[in-house]
């Protein structure tokens, strides 16, 4: 490839950019690759020894003018100030038509707003979600590309031939303008947060109801995952609890730390949702609860002030049985929430999302892939019109099959003090949003009450207010 022009660029080669750019190559296309790092850049000729179409440098200048025009260069490096710095140090040496990929999990409002700095130069950009860690950079990720489509033109043949297939089908598929991509890769990750807080309660519920071991927590969940929780979730936890600890005797899972770090990407969604006015409490929820864990001494202490009832237990397979339920109800209902936000924000962006388009590109790849998430597909390919998956008729009898064991597992819970919050949160929820009658008329009554806010009635139109107290 000595006197050739490369195929594509990558800016960015930790363990995901590395593992991005050989699957490139695996792919049939020449990459170039630049990092700051000597020692990166020799990390990835030490892993591409065998392949002829890859190369990489530490100097801009060779890197860019390696790449075939149209230049495609996608950067993989971590969101902020990072991924400003990396356009400015390679826009003085582009070419008005050149193409440049955010392929990290930057904020969408800094992705909207660099594509408008760069359009203004000539520039197309496009942010483009990347979802399924390092494995599945090397062997297929579920990619969600939106924002300058005749920019990603370019690059479709690339990202179909390198993303995850699922019965063959790429997951991978242009979603919108502007920030789209970057959108809906924030709210996959705030779903994959519920799904993981859902299923560490379920374990811990397991575990100190049943005294599973690790052995038997193992065949639970691979077990699961042989059936309707087939997911990239149930599938790992299973596959944690056969994990010996090198340092020890014990199992790893047990040694590890019980405080969840986060990268903010959770957040985001949970505070975007908030700003839209969309319910998302379960994705709210695992959110506070890396945070609760995260003060390990203070829950050290109050532990040692409050007495606990003592956990009451219950045939094993009574309660697996429900539990399987309730991990099922719970990850619809994450999903619902998620799809609910991605639904409203298209209108209110207009991103115009094929809600049908996004469950399916996440069928296979990324993180939150799942089973479910071909009969999600199909709900919305019946009706992409419908807000949530929850008035969608094929989801009726699902989640109305598994309720009475949710509620049992949920007042089970609750009377012995394991905490599942993110269980009880997604009940609570389904509760509230199924519910032609809530108690807000008396919030709305307290509100006219203390500060003359007004109300809505019931059996007339208009906007009221009442004197409160006057007889």
């Amino acid at each position: 490839m000595e006197h050739s022009k490369y195929d594509f660029g990558l800016v960015g080669l930790g363990v995901m950019g590395r593992n991005f750019i050989l699957n490139v190559a695996d792919n049939n296309f020449s990459a170039y690759g630049y990092d700051l790092s000597e020692a990166q850049v020799k990390a990835l000729e030490v892993e591409a020894v065998d392949k002829e179409n890859v190369k990489a440098t530490t100097n801009v200048e060779e890197f860019i003018h390696a790449l075939k025009t149209p230049r495609k260069i996608m950067l993989l490096v971590p969101a902020g100030k990072i991924v400003d710095h990396a356009i400015e140090n390679i826009l003085p040496l582009l070419d008005k038509g050149d193409i440049i990929i955010d392929g990290g999990n930057s904020f969408f409002t800094d992705t909207d707003r660099r594509e408008a700095y760069l359009k203004e130069k000539g520039i197309h950009f496009f942010g483009s979600g990347v979802s399924g860690g390092a494995e599945g950079a090397r062997k297929g990720p579920s990619i969600m590309p939106g924002g300058d489509k005749e920019a990603y033109a370019h690059v479709k043949p690339i990202f179909e031939a390198v993303s995850a297939k699922y019965k063959g089908e790429p997951c991978v598929a242009y979603l919108g303008p502007k920030s789209a991509g970057n959108y809906v890769k924030m709210v996959h990750n705030g779903i994959e947060y519920a799904m993981m807080q859902l299923t560490s309660e379920i374990y811990d519920l397991l575990k100190k109801s049943c005294d599973l071991t690790n052995k038997e927590l193992h065949q639970v969940y691979e077990t699961w995952n042989k059936g309707r929780l087939q997911s990239f979730l149930v599938e790992i936890t299973a596959e944690i609890f056969t994990q010996k600890d090198e340092l020890s005797d014990a199992d790893l899972v047990d040694m590890i730390m019980d405080k969840a770090k986060q990268k903010g990407t959770g957040k985001w969604t949970s505070q975007n949702a908030m700003d839209l006015g969309i319910p998302v409490p379960t994705i709210d929820m695992a959110v506070s609860m890396r945070e609760i864990s995260a003060l390990k001494d203070e829950r050290v202490q109050a532990d040692e002030l409050y007495s606990r009832p003592e956990v009451a237990h219950i045939a094993k397979e009574e309660l697996i049985a429900q539990a399987e339920q309730a991990l099922y109800f719970s990850f619809i209902i994450a999903y619902s929430q998620g799809l609910h936000q991605l639904s409203f924000a298209s209108k209110e962006y207009g991103y115009d999302l094929d809600m049908s388009t996004i469950a399916k590109i996440w069928r296979a790849g990324c993180i939150i892939r799942a089973g479910l998430l071909a009969d999600i597909a199909e709900a919305y390919t019946a009706d992409n019109s419908i807000p949530n998956l929850l008035l969608s008729p094929s989801f009726v009898p699902k989640v109305q099959d598994t309720l009475p064991a949710v509620r049992e597992v949920v007042a089970f819970a609750a009377k012995n003090g394991i905490p599942v919050p993110g269980l009880s949160s997604a009940l609570s929820y389904f509760d509230a949003y199924t519910s032609t009658k809530l108690p807000l008329n008396l919030i709305q009554a307290q509100r006219d009450h203390f500060g003359s806010h007004t109300y809505e009635r019931t059996d007339r139109d208009g906007i009221f207010h009442t004197e409160w107290g006057k007889k």
